[in-house]
């Protein structure tokens, strides 16, 4: 697969000028004249300049955002580890917005076959439906973790308001588990959180994600990929939203998520979407919001400690005995990290590959202790059966 053919180069006035000592932009591989040498690369930037799923003409025919994103990015200061990262443009888009799904499809597939993480920039939120049909070909089924002040699974309306419902409901079905945090409740069908209810889908509200923040770092942990819409931070913070709202996450909250996410070693892709430079105040506020997200998901990206190897040195194993069925309950710590896991039985009748132990926190294992049964333990085992 010829990688080049999908991209345009980053413009050569953004590669040209001049940044400060130690600058992100000197420590990665951009695409300009040549494109990027993939060989070792563990992260790879795409800018997706796909706004038609948002039925507004105005932005599709004002294309740059992702260019501001990278005017945000390349000043800020590299972090402590060394980086193997990649810029590789502007992915091309298609004639039809379902073109620019379908290439990106490829282009994510193509990335995760090669171990390399892509993180998308720009473009309304409805192009997480491509970001998740790159797994569609891995035999194996994965999580999603959505940021959003709205659950998009309206039947009817602009592309962005329903992509959502087109992940659950997309064949051949893949999909393990779906994680929906921050969205508000003022915004949100109450039908559609029955709805994920029955299904045994996690979702966080906005004041519940407040109170109990580091108690949604094992939701965050369990996803194979994340999808981000700015809307979920409130305007104040990112004019630059497509759907802003006067409430929600403040910069800092969104930055500890993706420093969360960076941290999970399983999470293999990111998309952070709904932002339009039109939108955005003259300083670029949201396009600095954005970048320094990124620096975050980076930073955590290179704090990974976990093997996923639980039978290793690296675990403690802890067995808890209950008088119920199930009679014992097998959870795991992590030396390095701190980091909680529990042991959830296989299905044998299960068509495609999953995680028999999942992200869990201390919390559920003092549960276990008490002799109650985690409710994270009995929504994964209801998934699957």
């Amino acid at each position: 697969m010829d990688l080049q053919a999908f991209f345009e180069p980053v413009p050569a006035d953004i590669l040209q000028t001049e940044f400060g000592h130690n600058a992100f932009f000197y420590h990665i591989h951009c695409h300009g004249e040549t494109f990027p040498d993939l060989q070792g690369i563990h992260i790879a930037l795409i800018g997706v300049e796909e706004y038609r799923g948002a039925e507004d003409s105005l932005l599709s025919n004002s294309p740059g955002s992702s260019q501001s994103i990278r005017k945000k990015l390349y000043p800020l200061k590299k972090g402590q580890n060394n980086y193997s990262i990649a810029d590789l443009g502007n992915l091309k888009i298609g004639t039809s917005r379902e073109e620019t799904l379908a290439l990106l499809s490829r282009v994510g597939e193509f990335l995760l076959r090669a171990q390399i993480l892509p993180i998308y920039i720009g473009g309304s939120h409805d192009l997480d439906l491509g970001q998740y049909k790159g797994y569609q070909h891995m035999k194996k089924l994965v999580s999603l973790l959505t940021v959003d002040a709205k659950m998009d699974m309206e039947d009817k309306g602009k592309p962005q308001d329903r992509h959502s419902q087109g992940i659950i409901l997309h064949e051949p079905n893949y999909m393990f588990n779906y994680c929906h945090l921050a969205y508000q409740s003022f915004l949100t069908d109450p039908e559609l959180v029955t709805t994920l209810e029955k299904l045994y889908f996690d979702h966080v509200r906005l004041g519940q994600l407040r109170d109990s923040f580091k108690e949604t770092e094992p939701l965050i942990r369990n996803a194979d990929l994340m999808s981000f819409d700015l809307c979920a931070i409130h305007s104040s913070d990112a004019p630059g939203a497509i759907e802003g709202q006067p409430f929600g996450l403040s910069a800092e909250e969104a930055c500890q998520i993706c420093w969360f996410a960076g941290m999970n070693e399983k999470l293999s892709s990111i998309g952070i979407y709904g932002y339009h430079a039109l939108l955005d105040d003259s300083r670029l506020k949201t396009a600095s919001v954005i970048a320094t997200m990124i620096w975050y998901f980076i930073e955590g990206f290179y704090q990974r400690k976990d093997s996923l190897s639980f039978r290793g040195s690296d675990y403690i194993k802890y067995t808890v005995s209950l008088d119920s069925k199930p009679s014992i309950l097998h959870f795991y710590k992590s030396k390095l990290s701190g980091k909680w896991w529990m042991e959830i039985p296989k299905n044998k009748n299960e068509k495609f590959k999953r995680d028999t132990i999942i992200p869990c926190s201390y919390q559920d294992y003092q549960t276990a202790q008490k002799g109650e049964i985690p409710e994270r333990w009995v929504n994964s085992q209801l998934k699957l059966y």
